[in-house]
């Protein structure tokens, strides 16, 4: 199937409850700080408002955004990425102790060996911490490998407990080239309605600076978050793959 198919066929899943989607607790992965807002900044807050807020874990210290940075070295610049990630999730309303970091190196998220292992143990002392039920990590085609690690996290974390729901949400697959083929049956899953917590996930996606061009100055090559990808992303429904 090509992906403008795969697309066209995620923005046509049944909207469904949180409750139907996701019940109980929720454990969120996210690959980099942003991806949390990019992908499920509406699910975060939906939930929150619902009385169960998640649990979001940011995989990666997002150091690797501006590599060409003289005075945002990767320590800085990684620590200020976890600071604007605990100002998206206030916009968020998700509760400050609900917000952990695993802080491997960006672009070296382990996907097999010691350090996979080592990730395992964490998230699933992690599930078991806070009862989480269901899982949320990115789709398995988003292309950056970081993104790839992260879905054989969740993968392999329902291995070690068969009981979570394993849900994977789109970033930037959305903006796969059209024509590209992936060779995977049609998935099932849904559409949340998001409409009442747009303006917070615009918000708290807005509170990524780094990201949007507004803090490092001195690496014209460094990362930015194109237009195209939050025209696709900043929508009044998120979706989510059944996986």
């Amino acid at each position: 199937m090509k992906i403008e198919e795969m697309l066209r066929h995620f923005s046509s899943f049944p909207f469904a409850s949180l409750d139907e989607i996701a019940p109980g607790t929720s454990l969120v992965l996210s690959p980099h700080p942003d991806d949390e807002s990019l992908g499920c900044g509406g699910f975060i807050a939906s939930a929150v408002s619902e009385g169960r807020p998640p649990v979001v874990v940011i995989v990666s210290d997002g150091s690797a955004s501006h590599p060409g940075s003289v005075s945002w070295p990767p320590q800085r610049l990684a620590q200020c990425r976890q600071e604007e990630s605990r100002d998206a999730a206030a916009v968020l309303g998700l509760p400050s102790d609900r917000l952990l970091f695993l802080g491997f190196r960006d672009t070296a998220v382990p996907s097999e060996g010691r350090g996979l292992d080592d990730a395992l143990q964490q998230l699933a002392g992690i599930v078991r911490r806070y009862d989480c039920s269901t899982v949320l990590v990115p789709w398995r085609y988003d292309p950056h490998c970081d993104h790839e690690a992260v879905w054989v996290m969740g993968q392999e974390l329902k291995a070690l407990l068969p009981h979570l729901r394993i849900l994977a949400y789109p970033v930037w697959g959305l903006t796969l080239p059209p024509d590209m083929e992936i060779d995977e049956p049609v998935p099932m899953g849904w559409r949340l309605d998001v409409r009442d917590f747009l303006d917070r996930k615009r918000k708290a996606v807005e509170a990524h600076r780094s990201q949007r061009g507004l803090v490092v100055e001195d690496d014209p090559e460094g990362f930015v978050l194109p237009e195209h990808l939050l025209g696709k992303i900043i929508k009044p429904y998120e979706i989510f793959i059944a996986s």
